[in-house]
C-alpha cells in the first residue's frame, strides 16, 4: 500500500471508530508507531481535523466525514467472496445483512466493475455440507446481547445427550469452530464460564436484564485455558492420500506432528480431548483411516465397528 492510499485508509479507520490508538493503527497497517505519528501529522497539515486525547487515542472532530469513496476491483471482489462464504457458512440473519451490504456495494460501482462482478458471480461457487442451527435467527441477536451486555435465558442440551437444563447466561463472546457457532458466557447455573453450541439451544431469549462485571474477560484467554484444563490424550492415526486434506482439517484433536507415508499418506500424532468422540469420527472414513495408538482408541473403534456390524446382521436375519 502506497502512502496516499494509507493516509486515505487512516481517515476511514478514524471515521469508523470512536477512538483509535497509534498502536492499533501500527498493527493494522503494519508500520511503526513513529510512522503513524508522521502520517497523522501530515493529515493534520492537510486540514483533516484529528483530535488527540491524552492516554486514550485519536479521533476525528465531530461532524467531519470524507466524501463517498469508490471500491477498487480487488476490494469489490473481496467483499463478493465474503458474501459467498456468508451464504454457505452463515445463518439467516447474517446472510440477510450481507446481501443488503453487497447491494449497496454494487450500487456504488462503475458499470465496468458491475459487469466484472456479474461474470465473477456466474463462475464462482462455494460448496460445503451445511450445519444449520434450529433457530436460524440466533446469531445476530446473541451478538447484540454480547455487545449490550445482556443476559440470555436458555434451555440447553448439554453434550447433545438429551439432558436439557434451564439456565441464565451472561453473554460475553461469539465464535465459530468445528462447523458450529458457539457463544461463551458466565453461566449462573454452573457458576463459571461455559461454551454453548447454538444448535443445542432448544429454547432461548435475550432478557432485558443487563449484567455488570467480567470487564477483564478475554475470549482468546478462555479458549487457551480450556485447552490447558482439558485432559489431552496422545493419539496416533494414519490416513490414505485421498482423505488426508479432510482429516488434517477436521480431526477433533490438536495436531503436533505429521509424518509423510508412501503414496502421499500421512501419520498424525495429536492430542485428543475425547477418545469416544475421536473413535466415532474415525469410523466415518472406513478403512482409509487407521487408529494406531493408544490401544484404548483401537479398542473403541473396533467395538463400535462390531456393534454396527451386529446391527446390520440382525436386520438381515429379520428380513430373511
Amino acid at each position: 500500500m502506497n502512502r496516499i492510499d494509507r493516509l486515505t485508509a487512516m481517515i476511514l479507520m478514524l471515521q469508523s471508530h470512536r477512538v483509535v490508538t497509534a498502536e492499533q493503527m501500527s498493527e493494522h497497517f503494519e508500520i511503526s508507531v513513529r510512522t503513524v505519528y508522521r502520517d497523522l501529522s501530515a493529515l493534520g497539515e492537510a486540514g483533516v481535523p484529528i483530535v488527540a486525547e491524552a492516554g486514550v487515542g485519536y479521533r476525528l472532530m465531530p461532524g467531519y466525514h470524507m466524501p463517498p469513496v469508490t471500491f477498487t476491483e480487488e476490494e469489490a471482489v473481496a467483499l463478493f467472496m465474503s458474501g459467498e462464504l456468508a451464504e454457505k457458512f452463515g445463518e439467516d440473519s447474517l446472510k440477510r445483512s450481507m446481501r443488503g451490504a453487497l447491494l449497496k456495494v454494487r450500487a456504488a460501482l462503475p458499470e465496468e466493475k458491475k459487469d466484472y462482478l456479474q461474470r465473477l458471480g456466474e463462475s464462482v461457487r462455494v460448496w460445503a455440507p451445511s450445519s444449520a442451527s434450529p433457530d436460524q435467527s440466533a446469531l445476530m441477536k446473541i451478538q447484540n446481547a454480547v455487545v449490550n451486555r445482556r443476559c440470555i435465558k436458555l434451555s440447553y442440551d448439554t453434550g447433545g445427550k438429551g439432558v436439557v437444563t434451564e439456565r441464565v447466561v451472561e453473554a460475553l463472546g461469539v465464535l465459530y469452530y468445528a462447523n458450529h457457532w458457539h457463544f461463551i458466557g458466565w453461566c449462573r447455573y454452573r457458576e463459571g464460564f461455559r461454551d454453548f453450541r447454538l444448535d443445542r439451544m432448544n429454547e432461548w431469549a435475550v432478557l432485558e436484564e443487563a449484567f455488570l462485571g467480567h470487564e477483564d474477560f478475554s475470549l482468546m484467554d478462555f479458549l487457551q485455558d480450556q485447552e490447558k484444563t482439558c485432559d489431552q490424550i496422545p493419539v496416533t492415526v494414519e490416513c490414505d492420500a485421498w482423505v488426508r486434506e479432510r482429516v488434517l482439517a477436521e480431526i477433533p484433536a490438536r495436531i503436533v506432528k505429521q509424518v509423510e507415508l508412501p503414496e502421499k499418506g500421512v501419520r498424525i500424532e495429536a492430542f485428543a480431548y475425547s477418545l469416544d468422540w475421536l473413535s466415532s469420527w474415525l469410523l466415518g472414513f472406513g478403512s482409509s483411516v487407521r487408529a494406531c495408538s493408544p490401544p484404548a482408541l483401537q479398542e473403541k473403534v473396533s467395538q463400535a465397528a462390531q456393534e454396527i456390524l451386529a446391527q446390520y446382521q440382525k436386520k438381515e436375519m429379520i428380513l430373511t
